[in-house]
């Protein structure tokens, strides 16, 4: 496993996204199986844990917490997010006294004194613009409990508001081979000019990417690329890239032949994020061991030849930005 810089830190460059655990909008996972993909991650060297308080409302951050009993606390660089939380919900989330009792909540969960770095997730632009919301965060972290803060993400409008602010640690996007929008519009130039580190989410587009899927392909009741295919829960773009799924089917067989000798489709979407140099950690899901240790191999992975990334940024601009959908 390689490192990164984050700020004054050092991160594996693959980390561990743990929405799934949460065991609510990625079909059911046991617990049991949680703390085994946990584990995986953590014998494939992964540092970076990424988790929020909405997962499971609450249970990713208690998994997480019960896995943290076993190690020591400095051999991770543990993140969360807050601002979506059932309750007291929109728009009191975004108040001084609730985001304080999120964050300790979190903390509560998490059994840590101190959060690395927290986020806000993915919150509406008028909050993004309230200096009540950041000076918030700043005295969280004069008091301790937090490390550092940063912003979740749903387009690059939100992401330059939140880079305004100078003390703003990173942000996290959905960047992957089916949304380069963050590259094509110079935002990583930006943020790698400016400091400031790049958290990847869905760097598989929901699973997309890792080429398994057809039409008969069915997923769980509780499972979000069910439940949001066309953005009934929440931002369309976090299912599939925002391609629908069969439009999404469709695109990864014209994507297939671009594949590079030597690389599987998946490790292809991993080391595709990974070659940007302004990216820091991508967090890929994992609810098995064997894809936990997949996910973490890319790492080890040699970087792209510079024509395969240019067929696959000429493939993005004339075949997929067309299709896509929600904030970019």
């Amino acid at each position: 496993m390689k490192f990164r810089k984050f700020g004054d830190a050092n991160v594996s460059e693959v980390g561990l996204g743990c929405w799934q655990i949460g065991g609510d909008q990625w079909g059911d996972v046991a617990e049991s199986d949680a703390q085994e993909v946990l584990r995986a991650s953590v014998e494939s060297g992964v540092t970076f844990l990424d988790t929020a308080d909405v997962y499971g409302a609450g249970r990713s951050e208690e998994l997480i917490g019960q896995f943290l009993k076993n190690y020591s606390r400095e051999r991770f660089f543990v993140a969360s997010k807050f601002g979506r939380f059932p309750r007291p919900g929109w728009p009191s989330n975004f108040e001084p006294k609730t985001i304080r009792e999120h964050t300790e909540n979190s903390l509560k969960r998490l059994g840590i004194e101190r959060l690395d770095l927290t986020q806000l997730h993915c919150l509406p632009m008028e909050q993004l613009r309230r200096a009540e919301v950041w000076d918030t965060l700043r005295e969280l972290k004069r008091e301790g409990k937090i490390a550092r803060f940063g912003a979740s993400v749903e387009s690059v409008a939100e992401a330059e508001e939140c880079i305004k602010h100078a003390d703003c640690a990173s942000l996290q996007i959905i960047f992957n081979i089916f949304r380069q929008t963050p590259e094509t519009s110079r935002l990583l130039d930006r943020c790698r000019k400016q400091g400031v580190a790049i958290i990847v989410r869905l760097p598989l587009a929901s699973g997309l990417l890792a080429g398994k899927y057809t039409l008969a392909t069915t997923f769980g009741p509780n499972d979000h690329r069910t439940i949001n295919r066309n953005g009934e829960k929440f931002n369309v773009g976090e299912t599939f890239a925002g391609l629908g799924f069969e439009k999404g089917l469709e695109t990864v067989e014209k994507l297939k032949p671009l594949v590079p000798a030597g690389y599987t489709l998946p490790q292809l979407a991993l080391r595709w994020c990974l070659d940007h140099d302004a990216v820091t950690t991508i967090i890929p899901g994992a609810r098995n061991r064997s894809q936990a240790e997949a996910n973490a191999a890319a790492s080890n992975l040699a970087p792209l030849p510079a024509d395969a990334r240019a067929r696959l940024r000429e493939f993005f601009v004339s075949t997929v930005k067309p299709l896509v959908r929600g904030p970019d």
